[in-house]
């Protein structure tokens, strides 16, 4: 497989060319997308919802497959592999599921433990310091032996961060890693994600619907809309922007492009008023 040379570090490392997927035959989810993913830089997917954020994450994963155009990892169109190809390339990407995901049979150790576990032959010893370097990193080490159960919300998203670095993978995937936590947890799940990432020379893509949070940490932000990016560039880009769809999704705002109502006839056609005796 391809990769990016050692001189040149910010290569990029990911492409969505000209992409095309729909669930069904009804109109596509995502139609004529186009991305690119430099090495070392943090992007954020930012768009309402049902705007093909998460789905965007699944086709660089291969979970489901385009209908058109390519997503292309290293190189190598992820959608054209074979099975065992497939479960290769995902060794090189770590995932951050929204709320965490961890395994609730397992302690906290045996979560972060597990992709070495699958992935790896390594020797127990190898894997105890490995584990502990990454809770460490995430500053866990001291929960190693916790239960799930016994972890809050914040302290769970770091452990499954911590499991998403175990193979310190070049890309790195995060679905909503700020859904439901608190200010405090939130910033600090935020600077661990661009903290880890830089310490890795990795790759990160964030779904995330957290304007403030993202924009803090992130170089480059596409807004998804309607199936297509309807805008891309650094934050402070996007900040400057007077698209009024990009105004209305980061201020918040009721009324704009995206409109409160869904499409219908003349409220009085509901009613028959109007209509003829």
């Amino acid at each position: 497989m391809p990769q990016a040379s050692e001189e040149n570090p910010h290569a990029e490392i990911l492409r969505i060319e000209n992409l095309r997927f729909g669930y069904d035959d009804a109109r596509p989810i995502l139609d004529g997308v186009d991305m690119s993913f430099r090495r070392g830089t943090v992007t954020a997917l930012m768009g309402g919802s049902g705007s093909g954020k998460t789905t965007l994450l699944r086709l660089i994963g291969g979970q489901v497959r385009a209908q058109r155009g390519r997503v292309l990892f290293e190189g190598t169109d992820v959608g054209t592999l074979g099975r065992d190809e497939l479960f290769a390339v995902r060794r090189r990407m770590g995932m951050l599921f929204q709320f965490g995901a961890l395994f609730t049979d397992l302690d906290v150790f045996e979560n972060v433990a597990f992709p070495l576990r699958e992935h790896t032959d390594l020797p127990e010893e190898t894997i105890r310091d490995l584990v502990l370097m990454k809770l460490n990193a995430v500053g866990l080490r001291g929960a190693a032996r916790l239960r799930t159960s016994q972890v809050s919300g914040g302290m769970a998203r770091r452990i499954a961060l911590a499991r998403a670095i175990a193979l310190d993978p070049p890309l790195l995937l995060y679905d909503e890693p700020f859904a439901g936590l608190d200010p405090i947890s939130l910033g600090t799940v935020a600077q661990l994600i661009r903290r880890l990432n830089d310490a890795l020379g990795a790759t990160s893509v964030l779904v995330t619907h957290d304007v403030h949070e993202s924009f803090e940490i992130a170089d480059q932000v596409y807004l998804l809309a309607q199936g297509r990016i309807a805008a891309g560039g650094t934050p402070a880009e996007l900040m400057a922007s007077t698209d009024p769809l990009v105004g209305q999704f980061l201020r918040g705002e009721r009324e704009g492009p995206v409109a409160f109502h869904y499409p219908a006839p003349p409220l009085a056609s509901d009613f028959g008023i109007g209509d003829p005796p």
